[in-house]
C-alpha cells in the first residue's frame, strides 16, 4: 500500500495554535491514512525531498520540531524508541513528519527514510522508485510506502511563493493523477515548473510513479486544499492485484 502526505508542520497540534481549525480536515485525513498504511504494513519506506541530497535514514532515528518552535521528539522506530536514543535536531522535515505519522497510529512501525535532492531529475526519481520496489518485492513481510510533500506553494497573494496562475492546473493534474493512481501522470510532471511553484513534492510523487508503474493499483483522494496558499493532498493507493512492489 502507499500513503502520500503533505508536511506542513502545521500537522502537528503542538505546532498548529490558531491554525489548528484550519488543518483539522487536513490532519484528520493524513491521520486516516498513515493508520490504513500501519495496518497494512509494519515496515514503511518514506520518501521526501531535502536539500541534503540523496541519502538513506535508518529506522533507529529521533528527530524534534525544535527547529519549527516545539522540542517536540518523534521517533522513526514507534516501538523501541527510549529515552536514550540521541535526537537529531537537523532531521529533515518529512522524515518528521512520517515519524509524527506513524508515532499517531498507535501501532509498532518502522520508517526506513529514503530522501532525496528537490531539484533530482524526473529519470533519476523514477530509477529509485524502481530500485525501492525491487527492495520491497525481495522482503518477505509488507512494506508500506509512505509519499511525503507539498503541492505548489503560488496559490494565493500572501502564499510564501506569491501568486501563480500556474498553481491551480498544476495541482489539479496532481490531484487527477493521485485520484487515479496513475504514475504516468505523476512521472510526467515539469521539474522547471515545479520548482518555480515550489513544489517540493515533485520529486516524491516522480519516486512513487517509479514504484508503481507497471501495477495495478486503486486510487483514492482523501483530501485536496490549498489553505495558506500552499496546496496539501492526502491520498491512499492500494494494489489491485499484488502487495507494493
Amino acid at each position: 500500500m502507499v500513503a502520500v502526505l503533505p508536511q506542513p508542520p502545521l500537522l502537528v497540534p503542538e505546532l498548529a495554535t490558531g491554525a489548528a481549525a484550519e488543518t483539522a480536515a487536513l490532519r484528520s485525513a493524513c491521520r486516516a491514512a498513515a493508520s490504513r498504511l500501519a495496518d497494512a504494513a509494519s515496515q514503511w519506506i518514506a520518501v521526501g525531498a531535502d536539500p541534503g541530497g540523496r541519502r538513506t535514514v535508518g529506522p533507529a532515528t529521533c528527530g524534534s520540531f525544535v527547529g519549527f518552535g516545539v522540542d517536540l521528539v518523534v521517533g522513526l522506530d514507534t516501538h523501541h524508541r527510549n529515552g536514550t536514543t540521541p535526537v537529531d535536531p537537523l532531521l529533515p522535515l518529512p522524515l518528521l513528519i512520517a515519524g509524527w505519522a506513524a508515532g499517531g497510529t498507535g501501532s509498532a512501525v518502522q520508517v526506513r527514510g529514503e530522501l532525496v535532492a528537490p531539484d533530482a531529475t524526473p529519470d533519476a526519481c523514477v530509477r529509485l522508485g524502481a530500485e525501492l520496489a525491487g527492495h520491497c518485492a525481495a522482503t518477505p513481510e509488507p512494506v508500506g510506502l509512505l509519499v511525503l510533500g507539498d503541492g505548489a506553494a503560488t496559490h494565493t497573494a500572501k502564499a510564501p511563493g506569491h501568486l501563480d496562475a500556474r498553481a491551480g492546473p498544476f495541482d489539479a493534474a496532481v490531484a487527477a493523477a493521485l485520484a487515479d493512481a496513475d504514475p504516468a501522470r505523476l512521472g510526467a510532471l515539469d521539474a522547471g515548473v515545479a520548482a518555480e511553484l515550489l513544489a517540493v513534492g515533485r520529486a516524491p510523487w516522480q519516486v512513487l510513479a517509479g514504484a508503481t508503474t507497471g501495477s495495478a493499483w486503486r486510487g483514492e483522494l482523501l483530501h485536496s486544499d490549498a489553505p495558506f496558499g500552499v496546496a496539501y493532498h492526502v491520498a491512499i493507493w492500494t494494489p489491485v492485484s499484488c502487495h507494493l512492489p
